[in-house]
């Protein structure tokens, strides 16, 4: 069942109480006082008793000082006490009342009158301020906008801040700071976790500082969903779901005990039960609001996750992206989100799609356009006459890849499309009206039907969609887009080609390989290239039912001639939420899948995060032993090596009807366009156009097999939860008691011998370089999520703690435990460290002795030396994954800095949230150029007051062999040098909270 605190506007208000902030209670004020109805004059009084309240608590918590020998316990004593205080309650309610009617923007709160008479609510207009500027706006940057406008209190948000926002056009170029506080917070269980873990950690920091636990609460909703965990362990079978969701539980319940005790624990927040679909995919059908109605006051819905593709909610026209952990976890607690203002690139569609042409085919193409063109830290904001043609599925699908093109946002503002697409989804009527007529009223609505109102945007790209041609991404890189009729010779130059993203250097002599091999006692065989994974996998795709459903014809159009998929091949559906199967059922397509292969073995993230499950022994034996480039074809949008699978070194990105194809060939080498994929129950050849489904036949299966009843009665049935769920059960208490032998969940040691006065700023002194890295380092290579190897010192540590191997799990499903994640940082087999000369793997050099150790064990000797550590790095160090875990993992082993060509936007958000100095080099330069070996010692000459410190400016960085050199310091905005003043973000937000 769903777990949820009451969402009443008086228990929000309440829970708003329970942690009071005076901005939080300003800003409530602020909305209410603007009206005189008797409906806010009871909410006014409402927050007076909440205020009342709070001020009790809030003189409970001193009352030593004032009166000794009072019972708290006792009923009249506290009578007595209040009355006491009364006169000096009143003046705080006069004073906030005072303050609360200053709300600088109370002007533009306007009613928002219902068709039929009265009201949906009230809103702050953004056509009453009268400024030509903003209709000029994207309608991503309107959303910020209003939300400072709301949210403004001179304090947290000035108008200062608003100002920058209006003036967008000339602001953005000189990336200027705003901050933003989201209307929502959205988390997977990988990432829910560590976070939950965080909150309770916290919790139990300001217990041992004398503050107030409950302060921390989340203060906006918090939805949590658990999709990360099932793994691909049983396949090809009926009963797939259940045996696989057995599994996760056995491993799982520790997590699973911890984050329902998590949704009691903390209010506001909302988790959603295992085997209920793929987060985003829950986001997108069921979760995002569009518009909030808050008391009264109507917002714009805006959600930040801790998942790298929340950018999906986007597509339905939710501004969204995904931060790290610790930034989630402080913009739940109240904490405006500091971001710098982005530039918004408008990307105009026209034409549409020709005949047999996917949306995974657009968006693969999308993505490279968009990374050529560069767009990282900025908004993509699409328009034009091809939207029209595009449903809300494709835009989605569009949206999710926006940090493989690299994009903060890919934004689709609401229109006609979003709007059909929120009443097939069950949402009432009523709330569909109330969304259209909000965001009409506010200029956020788009209507293709009348003239548009030019937009100024950043730069410009266009696409005419009838250029878009079927395509896969590959072997090594999302954005490596491969046209299909080009996909046999790509694959042999990549056999060709030195070993790096688009090569495996296999000599000439050897291409042609052979690994025979018995399968059950069935004759099997394997070649380079030979598909030994096929998953229909991933939020990107499963959430659209145009390629779900073509998948099922494809599988139906093979079944029919006779192909069959071959049986060594690990073959998987893992649908992103139960309206898919309800489709599936009703198009009649599940069942020529399940003959293919590819029954449903559950619902949430599977292979494209890496929980693809171990392949069949015989098939492994042949890959390893005949040194075999084995291949993955699947419907995510990641395929970092080592990330799938171990053992498939080539991994390709395509749509799921594609996935099916590449399943049936049993191989990526072959020309779909003149080779058959196979032999007929006729003795013919079978080639590729003749399983392929035309546009129409899939538009017909969609009309007539995706109907509304299947959203609605899907997600009244998530609500109650599943049995194994519903058995779990947990302590009623607020403060976690930790288990010291548990290796799931571990008190962390963020809070330890913690004070009231920060740490300060630092610099970095005669630091060893821990690793030298290349281009593209990922945080799946920092901080893996899939399976721990049997040799690491994570195994290790769990071996020591009685830790069977088969009860290992991942490490993702392990990030509640710091002691298992430190030692899994840098673990990823696939870790290329210039240190080791060429050697492939999770180990380093100890600089002081030359040994060879595990990155863990070099990492400890350091910090039992007493010395400091950096890693050097080339560009987009930390893409891939929002992982917190990949800047807490280094900062539990010593790191102080990392120097790098340039990092991804969440991922250096994060090192500085952990407290460590990111560094660029300039423009021209990195560690090769420098001539940087990683065997000197480093010194990074940073002041010690922060206030000697800008964002951006540069540092000089010497060597222990006397190399010099200059870098750029990464914290880009004056709120990220107090996070670092402060040791990290989360020590921040406990010193701000308990000074409240």
């Amino acid at each position: 069942m769903y777990i949820t605190a009451s969402s009443s506007p008086s228990s929000s208000l309440l829970r708003a109480a329970s942690a009071y902030s005076p901005t939080l209670f300003f800003r409530s004020s602020f909305r209410n006082l603007t009206s005189t109805n008797q409906a806010s004059l009871s909410v006014i009084n409402h927050h007076r008793r909440s205020l009342t309240s709070t001020a009790v608590r809030s003189f409970h918590c001193s009352v030593p000082r004032w009166s000794p020998r009072l019972d708290w316990r006792s009923p009249l004593n506290l009578r007595s006490e209040i009355r006491a205080f009364n006169p000096i309650i009143e003046q705080l309610q006069r004073k906030f009342a005072t303050m609360a009617a200053e709300h600088p923007f109370k002007a533009v709160l306007t009613s928002l009158p219902k068709p039929g008479g009265g009201e949906f609510g009230k809103f702050y207009s953004l056509p009453a301020l009268n400024d030509p500027r903003i209709d000029k706006l994207p309608y991503s940057i309107r959303i910020l906008l209003e939300s400072a406008i709301r949210n403004c209190d001179n304090f947290q948000v000035k108008k200062e801040d608003v100002e920058k926002i209006i003036d967008w056009e000339n602001t953005a170029p000189r990336q200027v700071e705003i901050p933003f506080k989201p209307a929502r917070v959205l988390l997977q269980d990988f990432t829910g976790v560590p976070a939950v873990v965080d909150l309770a950690c916290m919790r139990d920091a300001m217990h041992k500082l004398g503050s107030d636990t409950s302060k921390i609460n989340p203060l906006v909703p918090v939805d949590l969903v658990i999709d990360h965990s099932v793994q691909v362990d049983v396949t090809r079978s009926e009963n797939a779901v259940q045996a696989n969701m057995e599994l996760e539980f056995q491993r799982n319940k520790e997590r699973f005990s911890f984050l329902k005790w998590g949704s009691s624990a903390f209010r506001n927040m909302l988790v959603v039960p295992p085997g209920s679909g793929i987060v985003h995919q829950v986001n997108l059908e069921y979760l995002g609001r569009l518009v909030f109605n808050t008391d009264g006051i109507l917002y714009p819905d805006s959600v930040v996750g801790t998942d790298s593709h929340t950018t999906m909610i986007d597509g339905l026209g939710v501004a969204g992206w995904g931060v790290g952990g610790i930034e989630a976890e402080a913009a739940m607690l109240g904490q405006p989100m500091s971001m710098v203002l982005p530039g918004v690139v408008g990307f105009q569609l026209s034409g549409k799609l020709r005949n047999g042409v996917t949306a995974t085919d657009l968006v693969l193409t999308v993505t490279q356009m968009l990374r050529k063109h560069g767009v990282v830290g900025k908004f993509v904001e699409f328009y034009g006459d091809g939207m029209g043609e595009l449903s809300l599925a494709d835009r989605a699908t569009i949206a999710n890849m926006s940090p493989e093109y690299g994009a903060t946002m890919g934004f689709f503002p609401v229109d006609h499309v979003t709007l059909q697409y929120l009443k097939l989804t069950g949402r009432s009527d009523e709330t569909v009206a109330m969304i259209e007529s909000y965001l009409r009223a506010n200029n956020m609505f788009v209507d293709y039907d009348e003239p548009q109102q030019e937009r100024v945007y950043s730069s410009y790209l266009e696409l005419n969609l009838a250029e878009v041609e079927p395509c896969i991404s590959g072997p090594k890189r999302p954005h490596d887009r491969v046209p299909l009729r080009e996909m046999k010779a790509d694959w042999n130059s990549c056999l060709n080609n030195k070993v790096g993203f688009k090569g495996f250097a296999v000599p000439k002599e050897a291409q042609g390989k052979v690994a025979k091999f018995s399968f059950h006692g069935q004759p099997a065989e394997l070649k380079h290239g030979s598909v030994v994974i096929a998953a229909i996998t991933s939020c990107t795709n499963t959430s659209n039912p145009s390629v779900m459903l073509g998948a099922g014809l494809v599988a139906k159009k093979a079944c029919e001639l006779g192909l069959q998929v071959k049986p060594w091949i690990k073959t998987s559906l893992a649908p992103g939420s139960g309206v898919v199967t309800k489709y599936l059922l009703q198009s009649g397509l599940q069942e020529y899948l399940n003959k293919q292969g590819f029954h449903i073995v559950g619902y949430g993230c599977t292979t494209c995060i890496g929980n693809s499950g171990d392949l069949d022994e015989s098939v492994a034996s042949a890959i390893s032993e005949n040194d075999i480039i084995a291949a993955a074809v699947l419907s995510g949008n990641r395929n970092f090596e080592g990330r799938v699978h171990a053992l498939t070194r080539a991994n390709y990105l395509a749509s799921p009807p594609l996935v099916v194809a590449y399943a049936l060939a049993g191989t990526v080498d072959i020309n779909f366009d003149k080779e058959p994929i196979g032999t007929g129950k006729d003795g013919k050849s079978v080639y590729f156009k003749d399983i392929w489904p035309s546009t129409e036949e899939v538009a017909e299966a969609v009309q007539s097999s995706v109907l509304p009843n299947m959203f609605k009665s899907t997600y009244e049935a998530i609500t109650k939860g599943n049995p194994m769920w519903n058995q779990l059960s947990v302590p009623s208490s607020t403060m976690y008691s930790w288990d010291p032998h548990s290796t799931y969940i571990h008190e962390p040691p963020y809070f330890k011998n913690m004070t009231m006065e920060p740490p300060g700023a630092h610099g970095v002194k005669d630091a060893y370089c821990l690793l030298n890295f290349g281009d593209s380092i990922t945080t799946d290579h920092i901080s893996p999520a899939g399976s721990i190897h049997k040799d690491s010192p994570a195994a290790k540590f769990l071996l020591n703690r009685g830790v069977e191997r088969k009860d290992f799990n991942s490490y993702g499903s392990r990030r509640g435990n710091d002691e298992v994640m430190a030692r899994g940082t840098f673990a990823n087999i696939r870790l290329v460290n210039k240190l080791l000369n060429g050697e492939v793997g999770p180990k380093t050099i100890h600089v002081p002795t030359g040994e060879k150790l595990y990155v863990f064990d070099a990492a400890m000797r350091y910090k039992d030396a007493g010395h400091d550590t950096i890693v050097l790095a080339g560009a987009e160090y930390g893409s891939g994954s929002s992982r917190d875990w990949a800047a807490k993992g280094p900062m539990l082993l010593g790191v102080k800095a990392v120097i790098a060509k340039s990092f991804e936007r969440i991922h250096r958000s994060n090192l500085v949230g952990m407290g460590i100095i990111p560094l660029c080099f300039k423009s021209g330069e990195d560690a090769d150029t420098l001539g940087l070996t990683g065997h000197e010692r480093y010194t990074i000459d940073l002041p010690r007051k922060i206030d000697e410190i800008r964002p951006g400016q540069d540092v000089t960085v010497t060597t222990d062999n006397g190399k010099s050199f200059t870098c750029t310091v990464r914290f880009d905005t004056e709120v990220e040098l107090a996070y670092f003043n402060n040791g990290g973000i989360l020590p921040y937000v406990i010193r701000n909270l308990m000074k409240q």
